[in-house]
């Protein structure tokens, strides 16, 4: 019964999120492959993001995937500055001319993705939202943010969480009702990660560690490791791909220690280029001090990789316990971790690089995803409707204050809908047309091509917002 459902149902989805190409991350990666394979899947979707520098407008990736980058300003780590009240009618526009029927927000750092809940909420639209990250409890910045998703999420038709982890740590903290909340993991695309020993140095052992150079990607924790892993080994060297705050902090442990040519700082890495970077290591490691879902012990596993990581939030998840090896997040233990992963490569017990890449090629696949996604998607487009009372009512149940002025705000949206409604009736908003018929040619001639962005064809258009 489902997969009939899902074949008489077709959604036009919006996607949302601060967070997209040029960007390079998770959620990007995220974004763009569901959207590939939704649109393989026969349903429109669009994504709407803030302007990074001169790419503003309209842009179409790959299966026309149309993009628009929104003019609002960004005041902290690509986030848009918070306004609500400004980006009413670029998201109506949007909304009426494609149609949608459907809002997909994503991350809770995401203030554009917060604005678009509110708006399409008020616009009678169904909306889902994903959470990709985990958050504390007892520091200021998490208790903040935890009330306002809270507040934001208190109409929410339907959550996604991408482990089991995230799914406990979003209920908490949003005081969600678990029967609304899934968990659908994030997935790889396997034929972009291929494994390539010959691409090892022979005679060395290569640590590989891909990541942003931040406090929660344990960059402290990785400059601790590095200098006792050095002295234990001669012949064991660390590539560092990646870029942030925390760069000094390796680069002065390299200085300090004279480590000049066993590590190598990359810099940033584009996403097309990761593989290539994977397949010269023998080791992955990943030391996180928090995370929902690694994806990059994925692609480093699917390049046929022993990965070591610290057991934290949803890792254990990830991998099976004879593909990863698990350490606490404190210095001896992943080294004692890295140890072992040295041995078994110095004895010959080094992982089959093909059955590995066979075994996370069937375990994580973005079909899959869209296939779940699209039964959400189906399940919500069946929710009543509730009236703006219904929803105040809501907010101001989250929390005493933070619930009533987020519903001020609510109520300011609703009057200006109002008055853009008069002076700009919907009827006055051109529709776009639906490039179905292309996507569906695309979709029936061969299997549609997830190449990364860099790949992709990207064209400016004259239709401005």
């Amino acid at each position: 019964d489902d997969g009939e459902e899902s074949e008489s149902v077709r959604h036009t989805v919006c996607m949302v999120s601060d967070f997209f190409y040029p960007n390079v991350g998770g959620v990007e990666s995220h974004i763009y492959q569901l959207s590939q394979c939704l649109i393989e899947r026969g349903h429109k979707v669009v994504v709407v993001t803030h302007a990074y520098g001169n790419r503003t407008g309209i842009r179409y990736l790959t299966n026309c995937l149309k993009v628009y980058y929104l003019p609002v300003a960004t005041f902290y780590n690509q986030n848009s500055l918070p306004t609500i009240i400004t980006t009413l009618p670029l998201f109506r526009d949007i909304f009426v001319r494609e149609e949608v029927t459907i809002v997909h927000s994503h991350s809770a750092f995401s203030v554009l993705g917060q604005e678009a809940i509110i708006h399409s909420q008020i616009l009678g639209l169904r909306t889902v939202f994903t959470d990709h990250s985990l958050f504390g409890f007892a520091d200021a910045s998490s208790i903040i943010t935890n009330k306002l998703l809270e507040v934001s999420l208190a109409n929410i038709n339907h959550v996604i969480c991408v482990s089991n982890t995230s799914k406990e740590n979003t209920v908490l903290r949003a005081a969600l009702q678990p029967s609304i909340v899934s968990v659908i993991p994030n997935a790889v695309d396997a034929t972009q990660f291929t494994p390539n020993p010959s691409a090892r140095t022979p005679g060395r052992i290569t640590i590989v560690v891909i990541s942003r150079l931040v406090y929660r990607k344990g960059m402290d924790l990785l400059a601790g490791i590095i200098p006792e892993i050095c002295a234990l080994y001669d012949n064991v060297d660390f590539l560092i791909g990646g870029d942030g705050p925390k760069r000094i902090v390796l680069e002065e442990v390299r200085e300090k220690y004279q480590l000049h040519d066993r590590v190598t700082l990359l810099g940033a890495v584009d996403h097309a280029d990761v593989r290539d970077v994977l397949v010269k290591g023998d080791i992955f490691l990943n030391a996180s001090l928090t995370e929902a879902f690694c994806i990059a012990i994925v692609e480093a596993s699917s390049c046929g990789l022993l990965v070591v990581s610290t057991r934290v939030g949803g890792v254990p998840e990830v991998l099976p316990d004879d593909m990863i090896l698990l350490a606490e997040p404190r210095i001896k233990s992943v080294v004692d971790e890295l140890r072992r992963s040295i041995h078994l490569i110095k004895v010959g017990k080094r992982p089959d690089a093909d059955e590995y890449h066979r075994r996370v090629s069937a375990m994580y696949q973005w079909k899959n995803v869209a296939m779940r996604t699209e039964k959400i998607y189906n399940k919500v487009s069946k929710d009543p409707d509730l009236r703006l009372v219904e929803r105040l009512q809501r907010y101001c149940h989250c929390r005493p204050v933070a619930g009533v002025i987020y519903g001020c705000v609510v109520v300011i949206d609703f009057l200006l809908l109002c008055l853009l409604a008069f002076f700009r009736p919907a009827k006055n908003i051109d529709v776009v047309p639906h490039w179905g018929g292309l996507q569906n040619k695309v979709h029936t001639e061969g299997t549609v091509q997830l190449s990364h962005l860099q790949h992709s064809y990207s064209k400016e258009t004259d239709d401005t917002i």
